[in-house]
């Protein structure tokens, strides 16, 4: 038993060195952050999975309206970098994180909860915070640190072992309590500092910054109701307490009172996630009601609603009838633009939603709902050659994965199955997902129909996709925590 004990001190006494000789000193967690290229290869794996998830929720609309926001807080934020990417979350709890990498995630429950556009940009200023002060990198320094200490007490615990039981179980349960107690430290800190900033970005950027401290109060309000596993996923995220909410109207008090109003883009967007993410039945209620009671705070957002609901009942008739008062309320909107379309493809007026896309473009020409709805009636008309050739101009401009597979499905239209696997390549490059894309580019050089300028091109292009796959295994490798 003593020959065991001993084996286990040295084990244990190896395993505190060894982790202990890839940290700095203690104190200077600056050494220990992540450098931003392992930010972003951490970010860019995560991504890969939450895409590949269920509760991914790509709404080009609402993530359009939700990227405007954002940078538009970034913009006036202390962080040099604009390579953010905001997405969205099919949750109906409130929660939003922040992800190596400048990735922030919000859950379409924190829209639909938001009293305020000014409300919901707290939360993303908050989580920008987050981001510009490293809180990720720092966190994963200070565990590494907190982690080396409490092993240095279990060690001391597995050592008074040989003399006190009783005694080495009081020492590894103190190590326990040590590193729960210096991780809540540091996470409130955090908090702290990113609601700081928060505020900043918020009077900067032309919000109300009072709007974070009525956010919070609202949710410690609904938390004292709640069992604590029901407790807002928030709160639990972002530790709320009554010295946070003190520390923040402290720093609001004195900055000069305004009244801010919601965009109509935020108001259109709240009503659109409840029309699409209620069951159509629940929907179809809610908007009907709120229409024929005028129970809303904005007429065109409560009509839009109605419209989608009305769409996903397949009633066209009256959804059209709707949408021709909601058009005279909002002649001018790429949001509504687009819902009218919609509505006329979903109708079976694919010519019509053809020339209400093109109309809209005019005016719109860079929206991505108009431009994806467009390329789409497009293909539906069998006009594969007109869809390629507006598709492949608009990659010119930018380039994302959806221009990239309806690129892919005009070439196949046409029968150009090589071109099809290449630009479908390309969509997956544009997810991070390198090996689906390199797969894509071997069956397109199987493939009949290219000429030699075209191969070489798929050859190098190739060539560039395995080094960059294998680049990236590397850097996963070196990166895991």
């Amino acid at each position: 038993m003593r020959l065991l004990r001993v084996i286990m001190l040295l084990l244990l006494t190896v395993a505190v060195h060894t982790y202990a000789a890839d940290l700095p000193d203690l104190g200077d967690v600056s050494e220990a952050t992540l450098s931003p290229q392992e930010e972003q290869e951490i970010g860019r794996q995560v991504m890969h999975d939450i895409r590949a998830g269920s509760e991914y929720y790509d709404d080009t609309e609402a993530t359009d309206y939700l990227n405007d926001l954002g940078y538009r807080l970034v913009s006036n934020s202390p962080v040099d970098t604009k390579d953010f990417h905001f997405f969205l979350m099919r949750d109906d709890q409130i929660n939003a994180f922040a992800l190596p990498g400048a990735y922030i995630g919000v859950n379409t429950g924190t829209i639909l909860a938001a009293q305020s556009e000014s409300e919901l940009a707290s939360v993303i200023a908050h989580e920008i915070g987050h981001i510009s002060q490293h809180h990720m990198s720092r966190r994963l320094a200070h565990q590494k640190q907190t982690m080396m200490m409490s092993l240095a007490t279990l060690a001391l615990g597995v050592l008074a072992a040989f003399a006190n039981s009783d005694l080495s179980e009081a020492a590894i349960a103190g190590s326990q309590a040590g590193a729960i107690q210096s991780e809540l430290k540091f996470s409130r800190a955090n908090e702290r500092e990113a609601d700081q900033v928060g505020v900043q970005i918020l009077e900067k950027a032309g919000f109300d910054p009072r709007a974070m401290v009525a956010f919070f109060k609202r949710l410690e309000r609904a938390s004292r109701f709640s069992e604590a596993s029901a407790a807002p996923s928030y709160l639990q995220d972002h530790p709320l307490t009554y010295e946070r909410i003190a520390y923040l109207e402290d720093r609001v008090q004195d900055l000069p009172y305004k009244q801010v109003p919601d965009s109509l883009a935020f108001d259109l967007i709240r009503a659109r996630l409840r029309a699409l993410l209620d069951s159509s039945q629940q929907a179809l209620t809610f908007f009907q009601g709120s229409v024929s009671q005028k129970r809303y705070s904005n007429e065109a957002a409560a009509r839009y609603g109605l419209v989608i609901a009305l769409m996903r009942n397949r009633d066209y008739k009256r959804a059209e009838a709707e949408f021709a008062t909601l058009h005279k309320l909002v002649p001018s909107s790429p949001i509504v633009e687009a819902l009218g379309a919609e509505l006329k493809m979903n109708a079976g007026d694919t010519a019509g939603a053809v020339q209400a896309y093109r109309t809209a473009l005019t005016s719109f020409p860079n929206y991505r709902a108009l431009i994806y709805g467009y390329a789409n009636a497009l293909l539906r008309m069998h006009k594969a050659k007109p869809a390629l050739d507006f598709v492949t101009g608009k990659l010119q401009d930018a380039s994302d994965d959806k221009l990239y597979r309806l690129q892919a499905q005009a070439y196949s239209d046409l029968h150009k199955p090589f071109q099809a696997h290449s630009a479908m390549a390309e969509a997956y490059a544009q997810i991070g997902s390198l090996p689906a894309a390199i797969e894509q580019l071997q069956i397109a050089l199987k493939t009949p129909g290219a000429d030699f300028y075209e191969k070489s091109s798929a050859e190098a292009r190739l060539r560039d996709f395995k080094h960059l796959d294998q680049q990236q295994r590397k850097e996963a490798a070196s990166s895991k925590f």
